[in-house]
């Protein structure tokens, strides 16, 4: 086991005993991954700061129901995304008016802060701004599965849709994107 695994399992340990010290130490090392998935789902600054504050409080109430089948990390991604499904759903059945949130210090999911000066990293951006532009259901489906990682059987559970319907909209969102990318270039 390396060092940083067993110390994340050492502050795991100390959060099921109530440490506030190591409860702080866990949020300082995933805060900002954790802030990003919420963000690319629900497109919102200010509602991905709630979820991500809601997920560590989630998180830290129920620690006891980590069973270590995956990292402490994977597992609290789960549950901001779980989250960030819940507040995006409720904000389309609610309709509200999407606002646009400049991408400031945007930061991978490693936490490193993209240097938007270098060409690779506008490219990143002309990406994330293309994604962002998508139909709701493209974006979101490409988000989880591009960028978040998910494979198609936790994309269906996360939707709520079947396994077909959840590989046509990836393609069809992946063709979507190819296209405004091409577009962009021209």
């Amino acid at each position: 086991m390396t060092p940083t695994i067993t110390h994340i399992k050492d502050l795991v340990e100390r959060c099921r005993l109530g440490d506030q010290r190591a409860q702080m130490e866990i949020y300082d090392r995933y805060y900002k991954a954790m802030y990003n998935t919420a963000y690319r789902i629900t497109g919102h600054s200010a509602e991905a700061e709630d979820i991500m504050q809601e997920a560590f409080l989630s998180a830290f109430t129920k620690i006891e129901s980590f069973k270590e089948n995956s990292t402490f990390g994977a597992w609290l991604k789960r549950i901001v995304v779980n989250e960030s499904i819940t507040a995006y759903k409720k904000i389309a059945k609610l309709g509200e008016v999407s606002y646009n949130d400049e991408l400031k210090n945007e930061a991978d999911n490693e936490g490193f802060i993209l240097d938007y000066k270098d060409n690779n990293s506008k490219k990143v951006r002309l990406i994330l701004k293309q994604i962002k532009s998508l139909k709701e259901n493209y974006r979101l489906s490409l988000t989880l599965h591009l960028i978040e990682g998910y494979d198609y059987e936790e994309i269906c559970e996360i939707m709520n849709i079947s396994y077909a319907n959840c590989r046509t909209m990836i393609s069809r969102a992946k063709e979507s994107l190819r296209k405004k990318l091409e577009h962009h270039e021209k």
